[in-house]
């Protein structure tokens, strides 16, 4: 399993209740399922199952935007998790 830190804007570092975390995951639905079970708060909102919500985004490290979740994770990469209109 990769090592990947998640880090939350917007609503979801509101339903999350913090910033960011460490987690291990190979892929994005993995993460998202693990993140769910983690932060029921930001499941109930942000998050459908192992997918991101309508609405939600994922960005790996800076370079590409996603909501696939059959998306790879490796060691050390960072996730970014927050709502489409973030920074609009």
């Amino acid at each position: 399993m990769s090592q990947v830190t998640v880090e939350f804007y917007g609503i979801p570092r509101v339903r999350a209740g913090v910033c960011s975390v460490v987690m291990n995951a190979d892929c994005l639905g993995d993460l998202l399922n693990q993140l769910a079970d983690r932060f029921p708060g930001l499941a109930d909102s942000c998050l459908r199952g192992h997918e991101l919500a309508a609405g939600y985004t994922a960005n790996i490290n800076g370079d590409r935007f996603t909501r696939d979740a059959t998306a790879s994770l490796s060691d050390g990469d960072a996730v970014l998790i927050l709502s489409v209109d973030a920074g609009g």
